[in-house]
């Protein structure tokens, strides 16, 4: 279901920024304005991400094989750790690039009208994919949850990197329609070089939130905290356990959990009783978390009298 969704969202967006990339580099070609040119080079790197998250996606389904014996789910981590990357680079370096050159040596803005007409088009596609993120993104967040902390919790990459390049494309086209008009009202082409800086900086600030977050991911986070809970229920609340000594979990994928636990037992239980009770307990654990679960219980035998 996740991932369906993750895939619906990607996909829109790709063609999204498709358009609008092409569109917006006829427009700097039209008008010459520096904020069209910082937009395209935007859409086109957002294009490209997109195409990234798809590859990432697709080769995180791969077997696991005697090198990557827990296999290959953090592929869609690394993947969109290179989006932010990306970002960086190709969207928010060279926006700021292009923002200063342009402050320094202005160049006029040559057909308004046009310029106008295709960041407006940019607008409507952008729309369209920010509103297939959100609906997608929505499936997946809790109603007890804020929007920021569904960005910083989400432990599946692609829907908070859409939602968050969504969102800032839709603030760059409308500081390049704001730029591009107030330049050409005041007859001051500076204004198209703050745009562009301006642009740069926004791009730069999403692309450092996005590397933080994938780069947590990447080194491995626990489950979130309702799942720790939940599962946490299930050992407490198991008859044949007295204690829980130690609890670890892993996401090693977007859809793929490591657990393991230092359980002890009641005292006088058999062997088989203690087997019985720990296929119980994963037998829980899998109906309780929506993932699928490495599950590895050890049992203290030194406390388990009948062990």
């Amino acid at each position: 279901m996740a991932a369906g969704g993750s895939t619906k969202a990607i996909v829109a967006a790709f063609f999204a920024n498709l358009g609008i990339a092409i569109a917006k580099l006829i427009g700097f070609f039209v008008t010459g304005s520096a904020s069209m040119l910082a937009e395209s080079i935007h859409s086109g790197a957002d294009t490209t991400n997109q195409a990234l998250l798809l590859l990432g996606g697709k080769r995180a389904i791969r077997a696991a094989t005697s090198t990557h014996q827990f296999g290959y789910g953090r592929e869609r981590y690394f993947w969109s750790f290179v989006v932010a990357l990306v970002l960086f680079s190709l969207g928010g370096l060279f926006a700021i690039y292009e923002g200063i050159n342009k402050i320094r040596h202005p160049h006029e803005i040559d057909s308004l009208n046009v310029a106008i007409i295709i960041l407006v088009f940019g607008i409507f596609l952008e729309g369209g994919s920010l509103r297939t993120a959100y609906i997608e993104s929505k499936h997946v967040k809790r109603t007890d949850q804020s929007w920021w902390d569904f960005i910083r919790d989400a432990r599946m990459p692609e829907l908070p990197v859409v939602l968050l390049e969504d969102i800032g494309a839709m603030f760059g086209l409308f500081i390049a329609l704001g730029a591009v008009i107030t330049a050409s009202v005041t007859d001051n082409p500076v204004w198209d070089g703050w745009g562009t800086l301006t642009i740069g900086l926004l791009l730069f600030a999403i692309a450092i939130v996005l590397a933080k977050e994938m780069k947590s991911l990447l080194i491995g986070e626990a489950i979130i905290k309702p799942s720790q809970v939940a599962v946490l229920d299930v050992f407490e609340l198991h008859p044949d356990v007295i204690e829980l000594k130690e609890l670890r979990s892993q996401h090693i994928g977007p859809d793929t959990v490591l657990i393991g636990a230092n359980l002890t037992f009641r005292p006088g239980l058999s062997q088989h009783q203690v087997a019985v009770a720990i296929d119980t307990i994963e037998d829980q654990l899998r109906a309780t978390l929506p993932y699928e679960l490495m599950i590895y219980l050890e049992p203290d035998l030194h406390d388990s009298d009948g062990v």
